[in-house]
Protein backbone atom coordinates (compact mmCIF):
# COMPACT_ATOMS: atom_id res chain seq x y z
CA UNK A 1 0.00 0.00 0.00
CA UNK A 2 2.88 2.39 0.81
CA UNK A 3 4.30 1.82 -2.67
CA UNK A 4 0.92 2.46 -4.32
CA UNK A 5 0.42 5.71 -2.39
CA UNK A 6 3.95 6.80 -3.26
CA UNK A 7 3.30 6.11 -6.95
CA UNK A 8 0.06 8.10 -6.87
CA UNK A 9 1.96 10.97 -5.25
CA UNK A 10 4.70 10.67 -7.88
CA UNK A 11 2.26 10.99 -10.79
CA UNK A 12 0.33 13.80 -9.03
CA UNK A 13 -2.96 11.87 -9.00
CA UNK A 14 -5.11 14.94 -8.08
CA UNK A 15 -3.64 16.82 -11.06
CA UNK A 16 -4.46 13.88 -13.33
CA UNK A 17 -8.04 14.10 -12.06
CA UNK A 18 -8.01 17.78 -13.10
CA UNK A 19 -6.99 16.80 -16.63
CA UNK A 20 -9.59 14.04 -16.81
CA UNK A 21 -12.34 16.33 -15.50
CA UNK A 22 -11.40 19.04 -18.01
CA UNK A 23 -11.55 16.72 -21.00
CA UNK A 24 -14.70 14.91 -19.83
CA UNK A 25 -16.60 18.16 -19.31
CA UNK A 26 -15.38 19.55 -22.64
CA UNK A 27 -16.52 16.38 -24.40
CA UNK A 28 -19.95 16.03 -22.79
CA UNK A 29 -20.90 19.61 -21.91
CA UNK A 30 -19.56 21.49 -24.93
CA UNK A 31 -18.84 19.25 -27.92
CA UNK A 32 -21.82 16.91 -27.66
CA UNK A 33 -24.48 19.63 -27.07
CA UNK A 34 -23.08 21.62 -30.03
CA UNK A 35 -22.98 18.67 -32.45
CA UNK A 36 -25.88 16.52 -31.26
CA UNK A 37 -26.83 15.09 -34.65
CA UNK A 38 -23.36 15.08 -36.23
CA UNK A 39 -21.34 12.97 -33.79
CA UNK A 40 -19.53 10.08 -35.55
CA UNK A 41 -20.24 6.56 -34.31
CA UNK A 42 -16.66 6.00 -33.14
CA UNK A 43 -16.30 9.39 -31.44
CA UNK A 44 -16.55 8.04 -27.88
CA UNK A 45 -13.84 5.42 -28.52
CA UNK A 46 -11.52 8.11 -29.88
CA UNK A 47 -12.29 10.33 -26.89
CA UNK A 48 -11.35 7.59 -24.40
CA UNK A 49 -8.07 7.00 -26.24
CA UNK A 50 -7.27 10.75 -26.24
CA UNK A 51 -8.16 11.01 -22.55
CA UNK A 52 -5.83 8.20 -21.50
CA UNK A 53 -3.10 9.39 -23.88
CA UNK A 54 -3.24 12.78 -22.15
CA UNK A 55 -3.19 11.21 -18.68
CA UNK A 56 -0.28 8.90 -19.45
CA UNK A 57 1.80 11.68 -21.03
CA UNK A 58 1.10 13.99 -18.07
CA UNK A 59 1.92 11.24 -15.54
CA UNK A 60 5.20 10.52 -17.34
CA UNK A 61 5.97 14.24 -17.25
CA UNK A 62 5.40 14.47 -13.51
CA UNK A 63 7.69 11.50 -12.92
CA UNK A 64 10.57 12.90 -14.98
CA UNK A 65 10.13 16.25 -13.24
CA UNK A 66 10.64 14.61 -9.84
CA UNK A 67 13.53 12.54 -11.23
CA UNK A 68 15.47 15.69 -12.14
CA UNK A 69 14.34 17.65 -9.05
CA UNK A 70 15.50 15.39 -6.22
CA UNK A 71 17.99 17.89 -4.80
CA UNK A 72 15.70 20.90 -5.18
CA UNK A 73 12.73 19.05 -3.62
CA UNK A 74 14.86 18.11 -0.62
CA UNK A 75 14.88 21.84 0.16
CA UNK A 76 11.47 22.97 -1.13
CA UNK A 77 9.22 19.95 -0.53
CA UNK A 78 10.99 17.30 1.57
CA UNK A 79 7.69 15.71 2.66
CA UNK A 80 6.66 15.13 -0.96
CA UNK A 81 9.90 13.48 -2.04
CA UNK A 82 9.28 9.99 -3.44
CA UNK A 83 12.13 9.24 -5.84
CA UNK A 84 15.05 7.54 -4.05
CA UNK A 85 13.06 7.42 -0.81
CA UNK A 86 10.26 5.02 -1.75
CA UNK A 87 10.70 4.46 -5.50
CA UNK A 88 14.19 3.88 -6.88
CA UNK A 89 15.51 6.27 -9.54
CA UNK A 90 15.76 3.42 -12.06
CA UNK A 91 12.10 2.52 -11.57
CA UNK A 92 11.13 6.18 -11.86
CA UNK A 93 12.84 6.58 -15.23
CA UNK A 94 11.38 3.23 -16.37
CA UNK A 95 7.87 4.36 -15.44
CA UNK A 96 8.44 7.64 -17.28
CA UNK A 97 9.32 5.83 -20.50
CA UNK A 98 6.50 3.28 -20.12
CA UNK A 99 3.79 5.88 -19.46
CA UNK A 100 5.04 8.34 -22.09
CA UNK A 101 5.38 5.51 -24.62
CA UNK A 102 1.85 4.33 -23.82
CA UNK A 103 0.58 7.88 -24.30
CA UNK A 104 2.20 8.13 -27.73
CA UNK A 105 0.91 4.67 -28.72
CA UNK A 106 -2.65 5.60 -27.70
CA UNK A 107 -2.29 8.81 -29.72
CA UNK A 108 -1.52 6.73 -32.81
CA UNK A 109 -4.77 4.80 -32.29
CA UNK A 110 -6.77 7.90 -31.32
CA UNK A 111 -5.95 10.10 -34.31
CA UNK A 112 -6.63 8.69 -37.79
CA UNK A 113 -3.49 8.57 -39.91
CA UNK A 114 -2.69 10.27 -42.27
CA UNK A 115 -5.55 12.79 -41.81
CA UNK A 116 -4.41 13.96 -38.38
CA UNK A 117 -0.76 13.03 -38.27
CA UNK A 118 0.00 16.47 -36.84
CA UNK A 119 -1.87 15.64 -33.61
CA UNK A 120 0.25 12.51 -33.12
CA UNK A 121 3.31 14.67 -33.71
CA UNK A 122 1.97 17.26 -31.25
CA UNK A 123 1.62 14.65 -28.48
CA UNK A 124 5.13 13.39 -29.20
CA UNK A 125 6.27 17.02 -28.91
CA UNK A 126 4.49 17.21 -25.52
CA UNK A 127 6.60 14.29 -24.25
CA UNK A 128 9.79 15.92 -25.55
CA UNK A 129 8.87 19.30 -24.04
CA UNK A 130 8.12 17.71 -20.66
CA UNK A 131 11.56 16.07 -20.66
CA UNK A 132 13.38 19.28 -21.57
CA UNK A 133 11.20 21.27 -19.18
CA UNK A 134 12.30 19.02 -16.32
CA UNK A 135 15.94 18.90 -17.39
CA UNK A 136 16.49 22.51 -18.50
CA UNK A 137 13.56 24.80 -19.23
CA UNK A 138 12.19 25.06 -15.68
CA UNK A 139 15.58 26.41 -14.56
CA UNK A 140 15.48 29.16 -17.22
CA UNK A 141 13.85 32.55 -16.97
CA UNK A 142 10.16 32.41 -18.04
CA UNK A 143 10.65 29.63 -20.63
CA UNK A 144 9.57 26.84 -18.29
CA UNK A 145 6.47 28.76 -17.18
CA UNK A 146 5.39 29.39 -20.78
CA UNK A 147 5.98 25.74 -21.75
CA UNK A 148 3.84 24.40 -18.89
CA UNK A 149 1.10 26.95 -19.63
CA UNK A 150 1.02 25.93 -23.30
CA UNK A 151 0.85 22.26 -22.35
CA UNK A 152 -2.02 23.01 -19.96
CA UNK A 153 -4.00 24.75 -22.70
CA UNK A 154 -3.23 21.83 -25.06
CA UNK A 155 -5.34 19.61 -22.78
CA UNK A 156 -8.37 21.39 -24.27
CA UNK A 157 -7.08 22.18 -27.74
CA UNK A 158 -6.13 18.56 -28.47
CA UNK A 159 -9.80 17.63 -28.13
CA UNK A 160 -10.91 20.58 -30.24
CA UNK A 161 -8.58 19.72 -33.12
CA UNK A 162 -9.43 16.02 -32.83
CA UNK A 163 -13.06 16.80 -33.71
CA UNK A 164 -12.42 18.90 -36.81
CA UNK A 165 -9.88 18.96 -39.59
CA UNK A 166 -7.32 21.73 -39.28
CA UNK A 167 -8.93 23.66 -42.13
CA UNK A 168 -12.53 23.23 -40.89
CA UNK A 169 -11.58 24.31 -37.36
CA UNK A 170 -11.25 27.94 -38.51
CA UNK A 171 -14.36 28.11 -40.72
CA UNK A 172 -17.45 30.13 -39.81
CA UNK A 173 -19.63 27.01 -39.47
CA UNK A 174 -17.66 26.01 -36.39
CA UNK A 175 -17.07 29.49 -34.99
CA UNK A 176 -19.01 28.84 -31.78
CA UNK A 177 -17.03 25.71 -31.00
CA UNK A 178 -13.82 27.58 -31.86
CA UNK A 179 -14.63 30.50 -29.53
CA UNK A 180 -15.52 28.29 -26.58
CA UNK A 181 -12.46 26.04 -27.01
CA UNK A 182 -10.03 28.95 -27.25
CA UNK A 183 -11.78 30.77 -24.39
CA UNK A 184 -11.06 27.87 -22.05
CA UNK A 185 -7.59 27.26 -23.51
CA UNK A 186 -6.78 30.94 -22.98
CA UNK A 187 -8.08 30.79 -19.41
CA UNK A 188 -5.96 27.68 -18.75
CA UNK A 189 -2.90 29.40 -20.21
CA UNK A 190 -3.26 32.56 -18.10
CA UNK A 191 -4.07 30.85 -14.80
CA UNK A 192 -1.14 28.47 -15.35
CA UNK A 193 1.23 31.41 -15.96
CA UNK A 194 0.01 32.91 -12.69
CA UNK A 195 0.34 29.71 -10.70
CA UNK A 196 3.77 28.82 -12.08
CA UNK A 197 5.13 32.26 -11.12
CA UNK A 198 3.62 31.93 -7.63
CA UNK A 199 5.20 28.48 -7.27
CA UNK A 200 8.54 29.98 -8.31
CA UNK A 201 8.26 32.41 -5.39
CA UNK A 202 7.28 29.55 -3.09
CA UNK A 203 10.26 27.45 -4.24
CA UNK A 204 12.80 30.26 -4.33
CA UNK A 205 15.06 28.83 -1.60
CA UNK A 206 15.78 25.53 -3.32
CA UNK A 207 15.86 27.07 -6.80
CA UNK A 208 18.46 29.64 -5.76
CA UNK A 209 20.65 27.01 -4.10
CA UNK A 210 20.81 24.85 -7.23
CA UNK A 211 21.28 27.57 -9.83
CA UNK A 212 17.76 27.89 -11.26
CA UNK A 213 17.29 31.19 -13.07
CA UNK A 214 13.61 31.63 -12.24
CA UNK A 215 11.99 35.06 -12.15
CA UNK A 216 12.16 35.62 -8.36
CA UNK A 217 15.79 34.44 -8.29
CA UNK A 218 16.84 36.69 -11.18
CA UNK A 219 14.54 39.70 -10.77
CA UNK A 220 13.47 39.48 -7.14
CA UNK A 221 10.17 38.75 -5.43
CA UNK A 222 8.73 42.25 -5.85
CA UNK A 223 9.19 42.25 -9.63
CA UNK A 224 7.66 38.75 -9.82
CA UNK A 225 4.68 39.97 -7.79
CA UNK A 226 4.17 42.81 -10.28
CA UNK A 227 4.29 40.26 -13.13
CA UNK A 228 1.69 38.07 -11.38
CA UNK A 229 -0.46 41.13 -10.57
CA UNK A 230 -0.51 42.11 -14.27
CA UNK A 231 -1.70 38.66 -15.34
CA UNK A 232 -4.26 38.54 -12.50
CA UNK A 233 -5.57 41.95 -13.62
CA UNK A 234 -5.78 40.74 -17.23
CA UNK A 235 -7.68 37.62 -16.17
CA UNK A 236 -9.99 39.55 -13.85
CA UNK A 237 -10.76 42.11 -16.57
CA UNK A 238 -11.51 39.39 -19.11
CA UNK A 239 -13.77 37.57 -16.65
CA UNK A 240 -15.72 40.77 -15.97
CA UNK A 241 -16.02 41.52 -19.70
CA UNK A 242 -17.25 37.98 -20.26
CA UNK A 243 -19.99 38.44 -17.64
CA UNK A 244 -21.09 41.65 -19.40
CA UNK A 245 -21.05 39.87 -22.77
CA UNK A 246 -23.28 36.96 -21.66
CA UNK A 247 -25.84 39.34 -20.16
CA UNK A 248 -27.37 39.64 -23.64
CA UNK A 249 -28.08 35.90 -23.61
CA UNK A 250 -29.65 36.07 -20.11
CA UNK A 251 -27.40 33.36 -18.74
CA UNK A 252 -28.27 34.38 -15.19
CA UNK A 253 -27.33 31.08 -13.57
CA UNK A 254 -23.87 31.09 -15.17
CA UNK A 255 -23.29 34.70 -14.09
CA UNK A 256 -24.46 33.88 -10.56
CA UNK A 257 -21.83 31.12 -10.51
CA UNK A 258 -18.93 32.94 -12.15
CA UNK A 259 -18.99 36.10 -10.05
CA UNK A 260 -18.59 34.45 -6.60
CA UNK A 261 -16.57 31.45 -7.82
CA UNK A 262 -14.22 33.09 -10.34
CA UNK A 263 -14.33 36.89 -10.25
CA UNK A 264 -14.28 37.29 -6.46
CA UNK A 265 -11.48 34.69 -5.89
CA UNK A 266 -9.40 36.38 -8.63
CA UNK A 267 -9.85 39.69 -6.81
CA UNK A 268 -8.95 38.06 -3.49
CA UNK A 269 -5.83 36.56 -5.09
CA UNK A 270 -4.79 40.03 -6.28
CA UNK A 271 -5.28 41.41 -2.77
CA UNK A 272 -3.46 38.50 -1.09
CA UNK A 273 -0.57 38.79 -3.53
CA UNK A 274 0.28 42.24 -2.18
CA UNK A 275 0.37 40.89 1.39
CA UNK A 276 2.30 37.68 0.65
CA UNK A 277 5.77 37.52 2.15
CA UNK A 278 6.58 34.01 3.35
CA UNK A 279 6.75 30.61 1.66
CA UNK A 280 3.49 29.68 3.39
CA UNK A 281 1.80 32.82 2.00
CA UNK A 282 2.80 31.85 -1.54
CA UNK A 283 1.70 28.27 -0.94
CA UNK A 284 -1.77 29.48 0.04
CA UNK A 285 -1.86 31.74 -3.01
CA UNK A 286 -0.92 28.77 -5.22
CA UNK A 287 -3.82 26.79 -3.73
CA UNK A 288 -6.18 29.69 -4.45
CA UNK A 289 -5.00 29.75 -8.07
CA UNK A 290 -5.70 26.03 -8.28
CA UNK A 291 -9.19 26.63 -6.89
CA UNK A 292 -9.83 29.29 -9.57
CA UNK A 293 -8.67 26.77 -12.18
CA UNK A 294 -11.09 24.14 -10.83
CA UNK A 295 -13.97 26.64 -10.73
CA UNK A 296 -13.21 27.57 -14.34
CA UNK A 297 -13.28 23.92 -15.40
CA UNK A 298 -16.59 23.32 -13.62
CA UNK A 299 -18.16 26.30 -15.41
CA UNK A 300 -18.35 24.06 -18.50
CA UNK A 301 -21.34 22.41 -16.84
CA UNK A 302 -23.47 25.43 -17.71
CA UNK A 303 -23.12 24.77 -21.42
CA UNK A 304 -25.21 21.61 -20.87
CA UNK A 305 -28.02 23.98 -19.92
CA UNK A 306 -27.56 26.80 -22.45
CA UNK A 307 -26.32 25.11 -25.63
Amino acid sequence: MRLVLAFLKLVRFPNLLFIALTQILFQFCIFQPLYKSEIPADDFRHFILILFASLFIAAGGYIINDYFDINIDEVNRPARLVVDRVIHRRWAIAWHFMLSGAGILLSVFAFPFPEKWYLILANILCVVLLWFYSARFKKMLLIGNVVISLLTSWTILVLFFSKLSFRDAFEADHSRFFRIAFLYAGFAFIISLIREAVKDMEDMAGDARYGCKTMPVMWGVQTTKVYVAIWLTVMLSLLLLLQIYVLQFRWWLAIAYCIPMLVVPAGVALWKLKQSRSTEDFRKLSRLAKWIMLAGILSMLFFCIYL
